[in-house]
């Protein structure tokens, strides 16, 4: 399905029923990375699954943006008025996550999987990595990477809902930065899943539902 916000076209699949669950993939990805956790979270919840702008079939622009992302999420749920939203980030989505969730009330659990608020909160060779590429040729998601996120810590206090961060042990987030998100937005829950990477847990994969199902249903 495909709905018009903020000027742009964003492709979405909706899936299953129950309370409404936004997942939002990472930078290069689309939406069918979640497949086989939507497998199994369709029996709980309506997955709304999205591809951000500059990615899968939704528009694609010249230069990209986390807050015009995170914008993009937040009137998605205004279009289609869905309250109660427990929102899903991993990565870029991650990011985009926890600006959303600064300024909507419509987001009421927070889950967020190896995101950063900082350039420097990536490990060195992924930077080195994100110099070389924009040298050589320009591309818009490398260029959101190198150049953004640039959240200040005291930021993430307005984030007053039920919030989970999660890692991987050898992702390529800095496990400070990780450890920030988590110490600086109150209550939130720290996961470091030992011997996982960047997305080993969660592209194609169900452990992520698992979590999920653990944080949002059994753990309520």
């Amino acid at each position: 399905m495909v709905i018009g916000v903020n000027g742009i076209q964003l492709y979405y699949t909706k899936t299953g029923q129950g309370r409404p669950l936004i997942m939002v993939h990472g930078n290069g990805e689309d939406h069918t990375i979640f497949d086989e956790a939507v497998g199994v979270l369709k029996e709980h919840f309506t997955c709304y699954c999205i591809d951000s702008r500059g990615h899968g079939q939704s528009s694609h622009c010249r230069e990209l943006h986390y807050k015009d992302m995170a914008e993009d999420m937040i009137a998605f749920m205004t279009e289609l008025d869905l309250s109660d939203v427990a929102f899903y980030g991993f990565s870029d989505g991650g990011i985009v996550a926890l600006l959303a969730a600064m300024d909507c009330s419509r987001i009421t659990n927070l889950v967020v999987s190896g995101a950063n608020i900082t350039t420097k909160g990536t490990t060195w060779p992924f930077r080195l990595f994100l110099k070389v590429s924009s040298f050589v040729k320009y591309d818009p998601l490398i260029e959101l990477m190198k150049n953004e996120p640039d959240i200040a810590p005291a930021e993430l206090s307005r984030i007053r809902i039920k919030t989970l961060i999660t890692a991987g042990s050898r992702d390529l987030i800095r496990e400070s930065e990780t450890r920030l998100i988590a110490e600086s937005i109150p209550n939130a829950k720290l996961m470091i899943l030992k011997g996982e990477n960047h997305g080993s847990y969660i592209v194609h994969s169900t452990k992520i539902a698992d979590i999920l199902l653990k944080e949002l249903v059994r753990g309520e």
